[in-house]
């Protein structure tokens, strides 16, 4: 198969596998939660608390099939349940549903609120107020209500969904201005655990075609980079921190460990274009989004090649080599080292840019090694790799008494950032400070190739900034 042919086959696979996965996973979480008879089968809303001023809360407009449908359906659709209580436990409260024509009619003239939308995360009501002069009637009295409850503590409405315009109004009883009420809304339905069943074979249909595909096509551009799992045949020389001002830094790996990571900084670097390659390197983060996906399932393939056979397909290793090589040469250009101006090229293959991985195929693997190595052996390791690449902070919320993670600059963030305003006000981007942020790169890739089992020896615990170690 042809290059252009193998491109077709892997992204029609991978967006065929991202959709699939996505159904199964939605469908077995409805189907699971539809089986869950905690809480008699309700899907259930947090319950939170609801202040107005008015005389009453008013629900968006519940449309239940639209206009034109029978009144009665051979079908049971199912059932809403709602559940309040005011604030204050010895006061009385009152939850209504009814057609919306008639609540229309009876808060006509009346001050109340409408509930436009609401955030749960954080939890925050949009409500949009209804002037008006009149007092309302006691909501028990009236007649039109299709269910309601009313009274002291917990109240709980259920009502079978129907066609029509609903709307659920929640007051005082005694028909008194100034509610606070808590508030939670369920649902359950028969019809739930068929729709989830039904999502759920659509995703497996749609992944049982989409992954082969995946594969096909990543094996067929693995064959066509027959170079992409070699070393350099010559690596360029290590850099020299005394080099002169001008002169290229370029540093590769000692040939000790097989996976090689290769930077060159270059010499004429803009002092401002760094303000803008985040923005540049957006095509390239859309393309490495579905290339990482993909990296994924071909890994999962080959751990059971390698299970069951000792090696790693050839095809699938050079394709996973050229997805690292990709990645790389986006975060050495944007954010990991910001070390070239030079645009990245749009292939999987080895090129003429200065930044390059490379892993050594490996002609045998351990069986055995492939059932932890990508995870229990990585721990140390994963451990350095999150304190250098990772970006949340805890921090101690005294409201709340909880701790909660928040976003943060990781250590290789900071030292890019250190060095590209460094090199907007100097002209220079730092020497030894690249060294040492491709040092921190060169043992992130190397976690990556030992967790992507791509190599059975272990990675060692070092930078490997510019000489052999």
């Amino acid at each position: 198969m042809n290059k252009a042919g193998s491109i077709a086959l892997l992204t029609i696979g991978i967006v065929l596998s991202i959709i699939g996965s996505s159904l199964v996973a939605g469908g077995l979480a409805i189907t699971l939660r539809a089986s869950d008879q905690r809480d008699d089968g309700y899907f259930t809303s947090a319950t939170e608390r609801y202040a107005v001023t008015s005389y009453a809360l008013v629900s968006p407009r519940l449309e239940a099939f639209g206009e034109g449908t029978p009144e009665r359906l051979p079908f049971d659709v199912g059932t809403l349940r709602l559940r309040a209580a005011a604030s204050e436990p010895a006061d009385e409260i009152f939850i209504g549903l009814a057609p919306k024509e008639d609540v229309d009619d009876y808060l006509d003239g009346v001050n109340h609120t409408v509930l436009r939308e609401v955030d749960f995360n954080p939890f925050r009501p949009v409500y949009r107020t209804v002037s008006g002069s009149a007092a309302p009637e006691s909501p028990a009295a009236q007649d039109f209500w299709a269910a309601s409850a009313s009274g002291t503590g917990e109240q709980e409405l259920t009502w079978d969904v129907a066609p029509g315009n609903w709307t659920v109004v929640m007051m005082n009883a005694d028909a008194s201005p100034g509610l606070s009420a808590d508030l939670q809304a369920g649902f359950r339905s028969e019809l739930i655990r068929p729709a989830g069943a039904i999502v759920l074979i659509i995703g497996l249909v749609t992944l049982a075609i989409g992954l082969p595909l995946l594969i096909g096509g990543a094996i067929g551009l693995g064959r066509t980079q027959s170079d992409s799992g070699t070393p350099p045949s010559e690596p360029p020389p290590p850099g020299d921190l005394a080099s002169p001002p001008g002169a290229s830094l370029a540093t590769t790996p000692p040939a000790s460990y097989p996976v090689h990571l290769i930077g060159e900084l270059d010499p004429s670097l803009s002092r401002w274009m760094w303000l803008v390659k985040w923005f540049l390197a957006i095509p390239h983060v859309l393309v490495l989004f579905f290339l990482w996906f993909a990296f994924a399932v071909t890994t999962i393939v080959a751990w059971f090649a390698i299970l069951f056979t000792g090696r790693y397909p050839r095809a699938l290793f050079t394709f996973n080599v050229g997805v690292l090589r990709w990645n790389w040469r986006v975060a050495f250009y944007a954010y990991s080292a910001a070390g070239t101006d030079k645009y990245p090229p749009f292939t999987l293959a080895r090129t003429n840019y200065p930044a390059d991985v490379v892993v050594e195929y490996p002609e045998r693997l351990s069986r055995g090694l492939v059932l932890v190595k990508s995870w229990l052996l990585l721990i140390p390791h994963l451990l350095i790799v999150a304190a250098i690449t990772g970006s949340a902070a805890w921090g101690w919320q005294v409201q709340s008494g909880e701790y909660n993670a928040t976003g943060g600059l990781s250590l290789l963030g900071l030292l890019v950032l250190v060095a590209v305003v460094s090199l907007l006000f100097t002209g220079r981007y730092p020497r030894p400070l690249f060294a040492f942020i491709l040092g921190l790169n060169r043992w992130t890739y190397r976690v990556l190739g030992y967790g992507a089992l791509m190599r059975d020896e272990y990675p060692p615990f070092r930078l490997d900034q510019d000489t052999e170690t």
